[in-house]
């Protein structure tokens, strides 16, 4: 899909315009996720929900927009960009919508699931509408306010969902996004341009159906192993269905003139060691905020809205990190952005560690959520670009679904690990009172334990923020370039 390029100026006049929109999805989502964060003790109160339901509200949605990914990807590239993008908008605004309506925890997972399809439409495609706009000697800049909105959801949701939860009620958590969808759905059908589509091909419907059902059993595997245990029917089913279906997707994906997920794609050097940078990122700042505001609700006693102040270091350091960072990528290289981010996020972890504690000043934690926000921030604006500027054209939405999918495993993964080594330092008796932020009220014994479940998960993020500081290094460009072009010949 390539759009008639007008002329420069006209050309970067547009690509700001789909900046902004694109934006203002990410705006979307972003405040989505990050309030909910904030705010399930509230939903997990009025639900009488247990600790599996507890679970669930979250991973339902991470899980259903993982698998799907790669699929909106193939199908945008297919079926029209502009089209899949603006239908993701119209079902997350009704999903939401739905949500505050729902009469019991199983019937707002279900419109958790429904959110998830729409924000997969939305996030396999924003990224790649950003990259055929910009000229690339733009993309970087573009990217780094591109990603920057991040911070300005996760600024505002923590902040917005604890004051939600605390005057208007757990149904706003979900309403507040249908404003905000009906304006981006209205100014996405204004600014975006329609785009020639590619020739119509056969739907690599097999290979779909494998993928998606792998990487299902995969996750399901993975969310439960920390809290169910290695054994549990759930996680020896999961991981069996995983193994069987992994080589049946490469053999159907090799035979398919059309395969949904071309294994060439990802032969470079740059492309695997900087997803899999991308990988451990995800999974060491994904659970950060979810992790601190249980610390502050569960531990500290503190109620749904001081939590959401108390996280706002991170979204600052990832608003103030990205948008300077796009204007040095053009001087200084996406390769080295990579490193560096990834370098500050361990260095943000490392400090959240090695001071868990009730008593622990604040100004000390909120250097650690800073510095890990930056991090964040400097590491996502230039591994984005990074490889999105390798891509070959016709294959940029299939590409970056997968891409953004293998950050949401690590999301997943850091959701899940970080809850299951949390808990699991109070017992099983005691898990519904972490989640429900309540813990604090019943015994000084119980939060002296539930510090030794923090401090386990600073660790783990820790070790795997060290981790994606390796690959980024081994992600080296040249060598990465030559073999994507070994590959597609």
């Amino acid at each position: 899909m390539v759009a008639v390029i007008p002329p420069d100026a006209s050309r970067l006049r547009y690509a700001w315009q789909v900046c902004a929109v694109t934006s203002l999805g990410l705006v979307l989502i972003g405040i989505a996720g990050s309030t909910l964060n904030v705010a399930l003790p509230t939903v997990v109160r009025h639900f009488h929900a247990d600790a599996l339901e507890s679970g669930w509200i979250l991973l339902a949605f991470l899980l259903v927009n993982t698998a799907s990914l790669v699929f909106f990807g193939r199908v945008a590239d297919l079926l029209g960009r502009r089209e899949v993008y603006l239908t993701g908008f119209a079902i997350f605004t009704v999903a939401s919508l739905l949500a505050g309506l729902s009469p019991g925890v199983w019937f707002l997972i279900a419109m958790r699931v429904l959110q998830a399809v729409g924000a997969a439409m939305i996030l396999a495609n924003g990224t790649v509408i950003i990259t055929d706009a910009f000229p690339p000697d733009r993309l970087s800049q573009g990217m780094g306010v591109y990603i920057g909105t991040l911070s300005v959801a996760q600024l505002a949701g923590p902040t917005l969902g604890g004051l939600i939860a605390e005057t208007a009620g757990w149904q706003w958590i979900f309403w507040v996004n249908v404003p905000a969808g009906l304006a981006a759905l209205a100014v996405g059908a204004v600014i975006l341009r329609r785009m020639p589509r590619r020739p119509k091909e056969p739907v690599d419907a097999l290979g779909n159906v494998l993928l998606f059902a792998a990487l299902t059993a995969a996750l399901l595997a993975l969310s439960e192993a920390g809290s169910a245990g290695l054994t549990s029917p759930v996680v020896l089913a999961g991981a069996a269905i995983f193994l069987v279906l992994l080589p049946l997707i490469a053999l159907a994906e090799r035979r398919s003139s059309n395969p949904v997920l071309d294994l060439r794609l990802f032969g470079g050097r740059l492309l695997a060691y900087a997803n899999l940078a991308s990988f451990c990122n995800a999974l060491a700042r994904s659970a950060l905020i979810l992790v601190v505001a249980l610390y502050f609700q569960a531990a500290r006693g503190v109620d749904a809205f001081a939590a959401g102040l108390s996280v706002l270091p991170v979204p600052v350091g990832i608003g103030l990190a990205s948008p300077i960072v796009g204007l040095l990528g053009r001087r200084v290289s996406p390769y080295a952005l990579s490193i560096g981010g990834a370098v500050l996020s361990a260095l943000g972890l490392g400090t959240l560690m090695l001071t868990a504690d009730p008593a622990t000043p604040y100004w000390v934690i909120g250097i650690g959520l800073f510095v890990a926000g930056c991090g964040s921030g400097t590491f996502l604006t230039g591994n984005t670009t990074q490889v999105m500027r390798a891509l070959p054209t016709g294959s940029l939405g299939v590409v970056n679904g997968f891409r953004v999918m293998i950050m949401n495993v690590g999301i997943v993964i850091s959701v899940g690990l970080s809850l299951s080594v949390l808990t699991a330092s109070v017992g099983p008796g005691l898990r519904a009172q972490v989640y429900a932020g309540t813990l604090s009220r019943l015994s000084p014994v119980a939060v002296g334990q539930l510090m030794d479940g923090f401090q386990r998960a600073y660790a783990v993020l820790f070790a795997v923020a060290l981790a994606g500081a390796l690959l980024a290094a081994l992600a080296r460009p040249q060598r990465a370039v030559a073999s994507l072009d070994s590959t597609s010949r």
